[in-house]
């Protein structure tokens, strides 16, 4: 069986009607996780020819709500699309260049995931995104950001 017969199938069983771009973006997601919404308009593009923008929105939407993909959006990042749904996982993102990365769940003892005051609330996932410097950009000079005179300017050393 072929991967678009996959997203197919995917796609039927979620009740969604099988369309070139919602088979376009399910394969561009699966094949570039992560990725934000122009990175996912440069792919299906590039596979189907022109399609809109407000095109690929509508099926990312209509993705997210049946679960085929997860929208993750980190603190000053824009909104981004993965494949791996259904498991409480989490990510880490670098402060310098903005990849993301999977991390499985927390084993062990996880302090803070257990709200001291849940307010009522049935708690069912906690969401955690690790911050810090991915490898690339550790090792990389970066000059100060004079755009944002309030952020802290960290400097690496090679």
């Amino acid at each position: 069986m072929s991967m678009t017969s996959d997203y197919e199938s995917m796609l039927r069983e979620a009740s969604l009607r099988v369309t070139r771009p919602r088979v376009a973006v399910l394969t561009a997601v699966y094949d570039h996780p992560h990725a934000d919404t122009d990175t996912l308009i440069g792919v299906v593009r590039a596979a189907i020819g022109e399609v809109s923008h407000q095109a690929i929105y509508d099926v990312l939407r209509a993705l997210t709500t049946a679960g085929l993909v997860r929208r993750i959006q980190p603190a000053n990042s824009v909104a981004r699309y993965e494949s791996r749904v259904g498991d409480n996982h989490h990510h880490i993102v670098c402060r310098s260049c903005g990849v993301v990365a999977d991390v499985d769940c927390t084993v062990g003892d996880a302090p803070c995931l257990t709200p001291s005051d849940d307010h009522g609330f049935g708690i069912e996932e906690a969401e955690v995104i690790y911050w810090g410097l991915c490898p690339s950009c550790t090792t990389t000079p970066v000059s100060e950001d004079i755009s944002d005179p309030g952020k802290e300017s960290h400097v690496r050393q090679s």
